[in-house]
Formats: structure tokens, sequence, C-alpha cells
């Protein structure tokens, strides 16, 4: 960069003068990021995104043209960034694209081919890296924002493993206010998305010092009412109830209704080992510690946010109970006495919670007394949001901020209302903006004067977040509100204390070089780096630069304060030279958080073996016929399906409530693109035969199936919709995949759509369907009969004449995947082809379809209904005494039926 330490703007290749403030601590770690893969952490409000574009301005600036990718974890935040980036570069605005689920995947392409700069959701790039449509060869720098977010199976981690596999000259940077609560999540992070230097800019360092200032932070203690007091004890009965007899189960010691959230995990990680064994107090437990963490979340609800809100949650609970199929937790809970008591207090309670009248008291001091002209209010949950949003609006003007999904009672906000709402509020069209977790992160939410949290949020990260909104350019004030005696004070301690021991640990980060070369190096870091780390300011050329090395102090003169990730200072260690993606492996940097690539290899052992020695055992292909089989199918089709009683095992999922505010992240794995099917399009594969090539279902990247096979060499994927069939492996065979939860919902009528219309479909367009059952217990999962599973093996091979191949977890099914396309277009050279339709429904399937979906009563009762009254019409125009007469029909169904069917209808 050309700037001197005396200009006011920053200047340089590629920069609009006059836009960039000169500010010395984000020109020192631009020029650290230079350097190799850096982690910058640097507060709220004090412009990482400054920090990323200097870095990418320096990798763009020559001849070549080269591309730059900028990852960030929601729509508005990808916008903000667009908007940014064309504002300070001299970039054209149409080279600096936004890229999410939003554009189509054909338009998706052809922006990213002709873009140098691209803002992207994770979710996206990660479907189109596997559906390669993509790649990432010219890229030469990568900014993963929020990077804190990258643990676990986030998209990130992928895109970065396939980013250090592919770029030809690839360079990484991550950006958080907050990267872990501890050390270890912040290694985590660095080893995940392959960064070799941590840079870490505090509120103490002088030259931050100068554009932050002091915020305060209060909190507020606030007195439960005594009826909200008896709704919570009503509920925790319930709960010591529950635990006794988890107790007698063996699970557990404790009866205490504020047990902690650990010893909820462990008791659940007892009952799983007893399930595994077949034991059937661990179904019984299941069951009991799913209703004990459904009525945690109503305590909650009671304690922490209102009365309204756990109506509100009551509500929904009473009409999961009802509903076909509920769970044996849900209609024991609802039913319970003591629930029902507190459910009628809850109900005749009209007053507020005394946190709304704190809040309104504390909003008129700020904006009223001390002339403060905007306030944001964070709370966890989106039904508190609408209520508070109802109630501050009686008193200021007030406006909600939450995400894009909708949840149950409520809309979400398109990404153009978050944006109008945004500028509304930069604008001073309103004064308070009551927000769900979505504005914590990276939005450009403009100063203001308080930032007050309805509840303490238990994690460090989430708290930094929401107190970086203020005291960016005066003085901020935060205020936490916390009910006394409830877990309110337990998180805002933890939140407390996280931060501090993180601000210590990034500290000493700086530090602590051996440490992290023993860690990274656990998984070695050069293998993230195939390509060459090219000389800021030196054009990236296609063969990967000129492989000079960079020797140079920091903008103003001095050195920077920062360590590799091999203990070496950067003028040493700033260009590491690596081979190719196949010399270097491009393993994984946290191999735990992604299928071993080594697998990979299994289909080619036998050959290899068979090249340097027969090692005594058969390769598959001994096992293949050499001449083709009849590629003519069953031209027989059963029509008819496997009717198995509809049974509850008790068990449900993890417990947790469906309504809590989450991350807005964008979400597009399952319908990502919503692509027209053309019929009989066909895809050849690579023509010079080195690759196979698989197409995926969008709808199966809920499974890590499809990222596993496309990091495997000598395969291709592709995604679409498809009409049938999860995965097309050649013109003659599809995969239809189920998961043993799925092959045995079909049994008991819990499937949208039946797997023998599926097979069906599958059968009527491929001469060789095939189905993998995936899991390894098919016949204990559940409590359905083995005569009904196998019968439904039977149908599938005699009836349909699908063969049904069984694995064990996705490793293997990926494996079989790889190996059955192999052999048709390796081994039998035939091309991939994508082709059919779903089979349109028969009259009497079509009505039976209608009936089952009031109420949700399910196929086998629809048929009995209208075998009973002749049609739907008979059906919906009788009345509840009438309908018991039909078989498997009872007085509650009934009632169910006519509620549905007869009452106003009230959104």
């Amino acid at each position: 960069m050309a700037t001197t330490d005396g200009a006011e703007f920053v200047t340089g290749p590629l920069l609009v003068d006059g836009v960039l403030e000169n500010r010395g601590y984000q020109r020192q770690l631009a020029d650290a990021a230079l350097e190799t893969h850096t982690l910058v952490c640097l507060p709220t409000g004090l412009g990482k995104t400054t920090v990323s574009l200097l870095v990418t301005a320096e990798r763009l600036a020559g001849d070549v043209v080269n591309t730059s990718l900028l990852l960030a974890p929601t729509k508005p935040l990808v916008q903000q960034h667009a908007e940014f980036y064309r504002e300070a570069l001299t970039v054209p605005d149409d080279e600096i694209v936004v890229y999410t689920g939003d554009t189509r995947p054909d338009a998706r392409a052809d922006l990213w081919s002709g873009a140098r700069v691209v803002v992207a959701t994770p979710e996206v790039v990660e479907n189109d890296l596997v559906g390669s449509r993509i790649d990432l060869t010219d890229v030469v720098h990568c900014t993963f924002d929020e990077c804190h977010r990258a643990t676990g199976d986030y998209a990130y981690n992928y895109i970065a493993e396939r980013y250090h596999e592919q770029a030809r000259a690839p360079l990484a940077t991550g950006m958080s206010a907050s990267p872990g609560d501890d050390e270890e999540a912040i290694r985590e992070v660095c080893a995940n998305l392959g960064l070799r230097q941590v840079e870490v800019m505090t509120e103490d360092d002088a030259d931050v010092d100068a554009y932050t200032h002091e915020t305060t932070v209060d909190w507020e203690r606030v007195e439960l009412p005594e009826t909200v007091i008896e709704i919570r004890d009503a509920l925790h009965e319930v709960i010591t109830d529950r635990l006794e007899k988890l107790k007698e189960l063996g699970v557990t010691s404790t009866t205490q209704p504020d047990t902690s959230e650990r010893e909820i995990q462990r008791i659940q990680g007892e009952l799983r080992d007893l399930m595994d064994n077949d034991q059937s107090e661990g179904y019984e437990g299941m069951s009991l510690l799913a209703e004990v963490r459904k009525l945690r979340t109503a305590v909650t609800y009671a304690e922490t946010q209102s009365v309204e809100s756990l109506r509100r949650y009551f509500e929904r609970q009473k009409q999961a109970a009802r509903a076909s199929g509920a769970s044996k937790a849900d209609q024991r809970m609802v039913s319970d006495p003591k629930v029902r008591e507190a459910v009628r207090k809850a109900e005749a309670y009209d007053d507020l919670h005394p946190k709304f009248r704190r809040t309104r008291m504390l909003l008129a001091q700020t904006l009223g007394i001390e002339g403060g002209e905007r306030v944001i209010v964070f709370t966890e949950s989106r039904d508190t949001a609408e209520t508070l949003t109802d109630f501050l609006g009686e008193h200021f003007e007030t406006r909600k901020f939450v995400g894009q999904s909708d949840t149950e009672g409520s809309d979400g906000m398109t990404q153009t209302e978050q944006q109008e709402t945004l500028d509304a509020f930069r604008a001073g069209e309103f004064e308070v903006l009551v927000s769900t977790s979505v504005a914590e992160e990276g939005l450009d939410v403009p100063e203001v004067d308080r930032v007050l949290f309805y509840e303490p949020v238990p994690t460090a990260i989430r708290a930094i977040q929401r107190k970086g909104r203020t005291g960016r350019q005066t003085e901020g004030a935060v205020t936490v509100l916390l009910a006394e005696d409830t877990r309110d004070e337990a998180y805002f301690w933890k939140a407390r204390n996280d931060q501090k021991r993180m601000r210590q640990e990034l500290r000493s980060l700086k530090s602590m070089a051996g440490e992290i070369e023993s860690e990274l190096g656990q998984t070695d870091v050069s293998d993230f780096e195939p390509g060459t780390a090219v000389e800021p300011g030196t054009a990236v050329e296609p063969n990967g630069g000129d492989g000079s090395t960079s020797d140079r102090t920091t903008a103003d003169g001095s050195t920077s304060d920062r360590t590799t990730a091999d203990g070496s200072t950067p003028e040493n260690s700033g260009v590491e030279t690596g081979g190719s993606p196949q010399e270097t492996g491009g393993e994984p940097a946290n191999e735990s958080d992604r299928p071993e690539r080594s697998s990979s290899e299994a289909a080619t052992v036998s050959q290899a073996t068979d090249a340097n020695g027969d090692d005594g055992q058969a390769g598959l292909d001994a096992f293949a016929d050499e001449t083709d089989a009849s590629e003519t199918a069953d031209s027989r089709t059963a029509d008819s399906r496997t009717d198995a009683s509809e049974t509850d095992d008790g068990r449900t999922g993890d417990g947790r409530t469906d309504d809590s505010t989450t991350n807005d992240n964008e979400r597009v794995s399952k319908a990502d693109d919503d692509e027209s099917e053309s019929e009989g399009t066909v895809a050849t594969a690579d023509p010079s035969g080195e690759d196979i090539e698989i197409v995926v279902d969008q709808r199966e990247l809920d499974a890590a199936i499809a990222k596993d096979l496309s990091r495997r060499d000598g395969v291709t994927t592709r995604l679409e919709t498809l009409a049938v069939g999860d995965y097309v492996l050649s013109d003659r065979v599809v995969v239809e995949r189920k998961t043993v939860s799925d092959f045995l919902d079909t049994l008991t009528g819990g499937d949208e759509r039946s797997m023998f219309e599926q097979v069906k479909d599958a059968t009527r367009n491929y001469a060789r369907p095939v189905v993998v059952v995936e899991g390894s217990d098919l016949y204990g999962e559940r409590n359905v009969h083995p005569n009904a599973i196998r019968g439904a093996l039977a149908s599938l091979a005699v009836d349909f004449g699908a063969s049904v191949l069984r694995t064990d977890d996705e490793d293997e099914t990926a494996e079989l995947l790889k190996t059955i396309a192999a052999r048709e277009q390796d081994d039998n050279e035939r091309t991939v082809s994508v082709h059919g339709e779903k089979s349109s429904k028969t009259l009497a399937e079509q009505q039976e379809y209608v009936v089952a979906s009031v109420a949700e009563v399910g196929p086998v009762t629809a048929r009995s209904l209208l075998e009973a009254f002749g049609s739907v019409e008979a059906v919906m125009t009788a009345d509840a005494e009438d309908l018991q007469a039909a078989e498997g029909v009872g007085e509650v169904t009934a009632e169910r039926i006519r509620d549905v069917v007869g009452s106003d209808y009230d959104r």
C-alpha cells in the first residue's frame, strides 16, 4: 500500500481515493495478512472488513485477471459487504457480485466466471463446489467473515479444504471479533481454515485506543411476580417427578429440576447406550428425558421471557400432542395435572413480565432524559421480540428485526425487508430496534446509545458481538436484564468469565508459536498450501507467481507483533511453495470433522495388489459377469403397498424447542436452487475416461455423501433436482437411498411419499433401480414387527425388481456409489443420463392423499373413511358421531377432523 503515515486516506492499487480512512492498525493487520494465511481478531466496529478489502486490493492488482472470494454467514451481511466493496474499489460494480441462493444455479455459474470479487453465503459456494459448477483455481484471496463459525460441519470447513487444494496461489484470511470461547476453540478454527498466523488487536493497543470509547455494562435485577413463581414451581414438580423415574432406571442420581445441561447430556448418553443394547429402559428413559427438556424450555420462557411466550409455547405443544403420530412424551406432558394447572394460571395472567416495564423505563431514560437517538434491544426468542415490539411501540417508534425463516406462528423477514429496516434505522426513521440474534454478527447496524440484553447469553462470542453495537464513536452503554434466581444469572456469569478468559488467551496466542505448531502440525498445515503465496503487489500469474519471497516491515515502519504456526518470523515464512493438489493431498485440517479421504482408495485396493502381487483376496470385479445382463426392466410393477401398524416407540428427538430464534443462516442445501428439470437430459462422463460422474439430488445434501464423493480423486459430482431417485450412476442405474429411519417411516405411515411409489417411478424410468438401506439396526431401531420389514424388502426385490443393498453408514454408501458408477462408466462404458418424472397419482390415490392430510390422520385411516363414506365430500361433511362408524376412528380422531374441517380460518 502506497499510503504514508501522515495521509488522511489510504491510497493504493484498485482503491478509490478519499474513501478509506488511514488507520495504522488496519494497515498493519493487512500487511500481516498478506504474508500468510491469517486469523485477524479485531473488536466489533473497528473495520475488519477494511482489512480484508486492503488485502484483496493488493492481491487483485496487476494485469492478470484473478478473483477474490468473501464469505459471510447471512444474506444481509453479504449485501452489506458487496456495497462496501463497490464503494471502496475501482473494480466495476458488475464485477463485484452477490452470490446467494436467490440466484439460479445457471446464472450463478455465469456470475462466477465474470466476477473479480464474489461476495457469497457459504452454503451456496459449498453446494456449487459439490456440484462442480465452479472451481477455486483463480481465487487469490478467500476471506471467511465471522470465522468463529468454522467448527463442526459448517460450510466454511469444506470450502477451506477445497480452496487450499484447488487454488494455484491461495491466501486465506479469517475475521472475527471473537474467534472462540477458549484457546482450544481458536486453534480448531485455525486448523479448519488452514490459518497459520494469529493477529490480535484489542482496545488496549495504542493504535486502536484512539478509535474506541468506553462502554459501561450494567446489569439490572428484576424480581419475578408471585404468579410466575407458582407457574415455575408447578413445572418444577413435574420435572422432579420425571427425573425420579429416570433415577429408578439407574441413569442419574439427581432429581433437582434445575440440574445442569451437562447432566442432561450425560443422561442422554447413558440412555443411548441402553438403546444400543436393545434394552427397553433406554426407550422409556429417552421419552422421559424428552419431556424433561420440553418442560425446562417452558420454565425458561416463564422465568426469563414472558408469560405470553409461555402461552404460545404450550399452544404449540398441545397441537403437537393432538397430531397423528404424536410422541408419548408430548401427550403425557400436556395431560399432566400440574402442567394443566400451570397452563391455566398462564392463561389467566394478564400482567407483563417485569422485564417489560424495566425495558420501557431504560428506553425512556436513554431516549428522553439523556437525549439519545437509537437503542437496540436483543432477545433470544422471536415470540418475545414480537411481543416487545408491540409493547414498546405504544411509547416509542419501534420495529422488529428477525431472520428470514418462518417459524410456527411467526413470519420471517425477506432480505429486502431486512435491508429496508436497517436503512430506516440508520436514517433515524425510528428509535428502537428489537432484534433476535440475526443482528449480532457483523451487520453494519448504526452506532446506538444503548444496547439492552433482554436476557444474558451464555457464550462469550455472542455477548461480545452484541456489545459491539455501541461505544464506536462515543461512549456507549450496555444493560443486561437478569431475573433473580433463574438461569439468567448462570448465563450472565458464564459469558462474563468466558469473555475474560478469551481475551487473555487471544493475547497469549501471540507468544505461543511452539504450541500452535504442535497443534496444527498434527494435520500438517503445509497440506493446505499446494499453491504459492505471492508477494503483495506482484501480479499473480497463472503458473502460480514468480515464487519470490516477501521481506518487509509494516506500513508504519514497525515490525509486526505476530508469530506463525511454525514458530518462524514472517520474513522467512511468508512464502511456502507446495506441490500440486495431487502431491500435497489437500487433507482436511481437522480429520474428526470430515470423512477420511483414505477411504476413497478402498475400491482400488484389489487392483493395486494384483499389480504388485496377489494377496489371496478377490476383488469386486472377480464376481462380475463379463457379459451384460438383459437391460429390459421387469415390466411388472406392484401397485400394492405394505401397511404396518402405526406404533409409537415413545422416542423423540433431543427435545429442543422449535421456536427459539437461530442465526438465520441461508439454508439452500435441500431445495437450494429450485431448478427446473428437463426430461431426458444427458450428461456424458469425461471423454478422457479418467473421471466418473455421479449426479446427486439437491435434497441429498443434508447428508455428507455428496461432499465426500466430491473430494475423491477421479469423481465428478453434479447437482440436479432429480424427479426420480437420489443418485444417478449411469443411463440405467438410479439409486434410492433410505436411512433405516426413513425406511421404517414408510412402514409406519410417517413418510410423505411412499418408498414404494419412489421405487415404482425408478423402475419405470431406469433398467437397474437400486435401493440402499443405510444404518446398522434395521430390526431393532423401532417397534416394527420383523415380518413387516422382511415383507417390505421382499416386495422391493420381487415385486419391483429393485436390488436392495445394505450399508452401515454414509462412508460406506459413498464407497458403494463410487464402485457402482465406476463399473458402469469405466468397465461397461456407459454414459450418465438423467431422465424420468414422478408418476401421476390415480384418482383414488389423490382422494386418499386429501383425506390423509386432514388432521394428519394418515393413509390407513383415510382408506377406512373413504370406504365407509364413499367420497371425500361425504367424509368432510360427516359429523363426529358418524365419523366414528369408520373402522379405526375414535372419538379423539373424529373431533380432530371436525375441528380442522369446521373451524374458521384464523392466521
